[in-house]
């Protein structure tokens, strides 16, 4: 069984992580976001009432990688020495991939799927008028498959 690092019988902690040597991390993490055609159209075409879709969600990325430590509790803060957000638009989604690297005692993951996750929010925030239905819901809007696709260490 797995043991669990963060919890010591009834309480939660953030690891001690100042014995640790560091190393070149590097964390890449993907997810998509599923929208109406019309709505991918307007995105593609610059046409979104908000603005630039991809634009304003790629800073929205860079900006929660460099604050997941206050996102997530028990994250440490850590030296992020650079971000990559990109976009592949696909006939009926957008995903989106973030790569974080960092020279630190600790890995980049949980930065890398915070981005992922904070572009594909921001995208839907830009859209959400185009989006929503009569009732004012989101039918086939949704987010899916955000997911570590590497990780490495060196």
């Amino acid at each position: 069984m797995a043991e669990f690092t963060h919890i010591s019988e009834d309480r939660i902690r953030m690891v001690d992580v100042g014995e640790k040597s560091e190393m070149k991390r590097l964390a890449v993490a993907a997810g998509k976001i599923y929208l109406r055609p019309e709505t991918l159209a307007a995105i593609r075409t610059g046409t979104v009432i908000k603005g630039n879709v991809l634009a304003t969600a790629r800073v929205a990325a860079t900006l929660s990688v460099k604050d997941t430590f206050r996102i997530i509790p028990m994250c440490h803060a850590i030296p992020v020495t650079a971000v990559e957000v990109d976009f592949d638009q696909k006939e009926d989604h957008i995903e989106a991939t973030v790569l974080v690297r960092s020279v630190g005692k600790t890995g980049v993951e949980m930065e890398a799927l915070t981005g992922v996750t904070v572009a594909l929010l921001t995208i839907w925030d830009m859209v959400k008028s185009a989006e929503k239905d009569a009732q004012g819901q989101y039918p086939s809007t949704r987010i899916e498959a955000v997911r570590v696709i590497q990780k490495q260490k060196e």
